[in-house]
């Protein structure tokens, strides 16, 4: 009854859109940790495991020459792996993790579903920023000055590897609700067989064709695959493209959006008791 409307333009609304999206991307970031600085290193860390132990794992068995198709840094050739595929699913873990319409914080009058979404997607993405930055420069610097042949198509690669994460969290996200254990199994398997699915630990030119077809399915080894060509002036990927991975990433965010959709009009608070 005396409650004021008071008029609002485009700009003005996008403008408080993105102030209510920014506190949320801190709100998420500082969930992991209570401190924002500690979430990096844990990040890092990971990150850090992952390379040694395949460092290790390629040296012990001999498999170093399966990077024999590209000349350069191996331990560059690793990390074009490995960080695509852990940003892949982080960003795909914290989006499918992300706040539903029965949550509390949609109690406030500007918080949303796609707010919180955004927020998980934003959260992830700066959190791997600050990795990637990180570790290059420590890299360059305490071991050997990093040589990236094209560092904004390998860029661009890297953020479609995060994009692709949206996209499957996105959808998992809708489903989860309705088949909240099945949700589950299934981010796990992704996960799981994208350990070698993803071609991290080879590149798509080395591939015999019948192999090819095991794993061309896959956009996240199709993305990889093209980094590993922005990155290294002597590698040419020829089995894979960037297209292919943009297409079924956008193709899955209009169905987790309308799954979205379709599930906060007719979830329940009383489902929580389900998962």
């Amino acid at each position: 009854m005396f409650e004021q409307v008071r008029r609002r333009s485009r700009l003005s609304a996008g403008l408080g859109m993105a102030e209510v999206v920014y506190h949320s991307v801190v709100r998420d970031v500082r969930k992991q940790h209570g401190n924002a600085f500690l979430a990096i290193l844990v990040n890092m860390l990971q990150i850090i495991i992952f390379v040694a132990v395949f460092y290790v794992m390629f040296e012990l068995l001999g498999l170093r020459t399966a990077a024999g198709a590209i000349r350069g840094d191996f331990l560059i050739y690793l990390l074009s792996g490995i960080f695509l595929y852990i940003t892949n699913i982080k960003t795909l873990g914290a989006v499918m993790g992300a706040a539903g319409s029965t949550s509390a914080m949609m109690l406030h009058a500007p918080m949303n579903t796609i707010v919180a979404i955004a927020a998980a997607a934003f959260g992830a993405l700066y959190t791997q920023v600050l990795t990637l930055v990180v570790i290059l420069f420590g890299y360059h610097v305490i071991i050997s000055p990093v040589t990236i042949d094209d560092p904004g198509g390998a860029f661009m690669m890297f953020l479609l590897a995060w994009f692709s994460g949206i996209a499957i969290g996105l959808l998992l996200l809708a489903f989860k609700p309705w088949f909240p254990t099945a949700a589950m199994i299934i981010a796990t398997i992704y996960k799981r067989a994208n350990m070698i699915a993803s071609g991290k630990m080879f590149v798509a030119n080395s591939l015999p064709g019948f192999m090819l077809a095991m794993f061309d399915w896959n956009p996240l080894f199709h993305i990889i695959d093209q980094t590993r060509g922005y990155a290294f002036v002597n590698y040419f990927p020829r089995n894979t493209n960037w297209e292919y991975p943009l297409i079924v990433s956008c193709c899955f965010i209009v169905l987790g959006l309308m799954g979205e959709f379709f599930t906060r009009r007719h979830e329940s608070r009383s489902w929580e008791a389900r998962r």
